[in-house]
């Protein structure tokens, strides 16, 4: 990872191909093992109509607001919010489209560099993720970038979901910018 170079940006229109293939084409027990309800994953024409209705809703209005991971600027997944209350909270999803970026510490660093993005932009108080509890990498990664676990509970987390037991975890605006002072990255 080391020689490897991280970084972070919106969505473009360029991104809604990969983005759409990601959901289309990866394998069905990596999905499983998101807690992804396979029969839940929208159509080519559904994704593209969701992703540029995010890419032309004005900030305060977004229902998905999304930031593209990259690794030696090619794009290697995102992490975008949703239920959003612009000012107050939002929720944090996770995805590394690309197998070989995986298990590789790379979600750690793209998830502090994502945070500001949703903190700032969004005006968050707090942000929140619940990710399927039997899926370790996400929670992990959570755990070393600072979030809370405030309780595990049996749920279905998002509208691509099964029902499933998940953690939910929690960053405070206040501890965000006290770990980004501390690492140096505010």
């Amino acid at each position: 990872m080391n020689q490897d170079f991280l970084s972070v940006r919106e969505l473009t229109e360029q991104d809604i191909h990969p983005i759409i293939e990601y959901w289309l084409s990866s394998d069905s027990v990596f999905f499983l093992g998101m807690g992804v309800e396979l029969n839940k994953i929208p159509d080519r024409n559904q994704w593209k109509k969701m992703l540029t209705k995010q890419l032309n809703t004005p900030i305060g209005q977004k229902e998905s607001y999304c930031i593209i991971w990259l690794v030696n600027k090619e794009a290697v997944g995102h992490s975008n919010v949703s239920k959003i209350i612009f000012g107050e909270e939002a929720y944090m999803h996770l995805h590394l489209w690309n197998a070989k970026a995986r298990k590789k510490g790379y979600g750690t660093e793209l998830v502090k560099m994502t945070l500001p993005y949703f903190f700032q932009n969004l005006k968050l108080k707090r942000l929140f993720c619940e990710p399927y509890a039997l899926n370790l990498s996400p929670n992990k990664t959570l755990e070393k970038v600072g979030f809370k676990l405030v309780k595990n509970y049996v749920t279905t987390p998002g509208w691509l979901n099964f029902e499933q037991p998940v953690n939910r975890w929690m960053l405070e605006l206040e501890e965000h910018n006290l770990n980004s002072k501390a690492s140096g990255s505010a």
